[in-house]
C-alpha cells in the first residue's frame, strides 16, 4: 500500500476534516451511522439535526454541496423498495391523495429513507475526504485482519486495472468498425471476455512474481505510521457524540 491510489469519490482539499487520521474517521463515521440507526423512527425532528450535522461537516470539509448530492443517487435502488412499502406492507390504512396505504408501510419507508440517505451522506463525506490509500492504512491501524485489508487493496487496484484494459479492447475494437447491434454480435463479445480473462490472470502472476522477488511473505509493509493524537480523536468525536445527544433525546422527548 506505498503508493498512491485517487478515487472517483475523493476530492482533494485542505480542511480540518481533511488532515484528520483515516482511522479517526473511520470510527467517528460508524459510530455516527450506529447512533442514527438507533433513533426511534418516530422522532422526525432528530433526523432533520442529523442533517443539520452532516451539513455543518460537508461545510468544513469544503465539499459543495452539489457534489454531496450527485453521490448520494447510488441509493435510488433503495429508495425504490421504500417507495412500496406503503403500497405492499398490511395493517391499518390511510387516504393520501386518492390513494390507500398503510401506516405500518409509511413508517417504514420514512424509516428506510431517512437513515439509509443519512448513512449514505456521511459515507459518501468519509470517501470525500479520504484518500483510498489512507482509508486501507486506517483500516489497517484499527486491527482489521491484515489478508481482509490485503484483498480489498488488491481488488480496489486490479478492479482499475481490468477497466482500463477493458476500455482499451473495446477502442479496438471500436478502430476497426465493429459497434454491437445484435444477438449476432454476442459471440465478438463472448470472446472479449475471455480474453480479458486471460490478459487478467496473466497480469496478476507477473505482479505475484514480482512482489515475491521483492521478498513479499504474506504481509504489506506500512511505510508511513500515522498516530492520532487526542485533539485530534476529540475533534473526530464532535460528530458522533453530538449526534448520541440527539438521540437520546429522541428516546427520552
Amino acid at each position: 500500500m506505498g503508493a498512491g491510489h485517487a478515487h472517483k469519490l475523493y476530492r482533494h482539499g485542505h480542511s480540518p476534516v481533511h488532515d484528520l487520521p483515516a482511522h479517526c474517521k473511520l470510527v467517528a463515521t460508524l459510530a455516527f451511522v450506529v447512533v442514527v440507526v438507533s433513533t426511534p423512527r418516530e422522532a422526525v425532528w432528530a433526523f432533520g439535526l442529523y442533517a443539520v450535522l452532516i451539513a455543518a461537516v460537508a461545510a468544513v470539509a469544503r465539499i459543495p454541496a452539489g457534489f454531496l448530492l450527485r453521490r448520494l443517487l447510488i441509493e435510488v435502488p433503495f429508495v425504490a423498495f421504500a417507495v412500496l412499502m406503503p403500497f405492499v406492507a398490511e395493517g391499518e390504512r390511510v387516504q393520501v391523495l386518492g390513494m390507500s396505504l398503510s401506516v405500518s408501510g409509511l413508517w417504514g419507508a420514512w424509516n428506510v429513507l431517512a437513515k439509509g440517505t443519512l448513512g449514505v451522506a456521511a459515507s459518501v463525506l468519509l470517501a470525500s475526504t479520504t484518500e483510498l490509500r489512507a482509508l486501507l492504512l486506517g483500516l489497517q491501524r484499527l486491527k482489521l485482519p491484515p489478508l481482509l485489508v490485503q484483498i480489498a487493496s488488491f481488488m480496489i487496484r486490479y478492479g482499475d486495472v481490468i477497466s482500463d484494459e477493458l476500455r482499451r479492447m473495446s477502442i479496438a475494437r471500436r478502430s476497426r468498425g465493429f459497434e454491437a447491434s445484435g444477438i449476432r454480435h454476442w459471440g465478438v463479445l463472448a470472446k472479449t471476455a475471455g480474453a480479458l480473462f486471460i490478459r487478467s490472470y496473466e497480469r496478476g502472476e507477473r505482479v505475484y512474481l514480482a512482489m515475491v522477488s521483492r521478498g513479499y511473505a504474506g504481509s504489506m509493509p506500512v511505510i508511513d505510521e500515522v498516530v492520532a493524537t487526542r485533539t485530534q480523536w476529540a475533534h473526530a468525536a464532535v460528530l458522533p457524540v453530538t449526534a448520541l445527544a440527539v438521540c437520546l433525546m429522541g428516546w427520552t422527548l
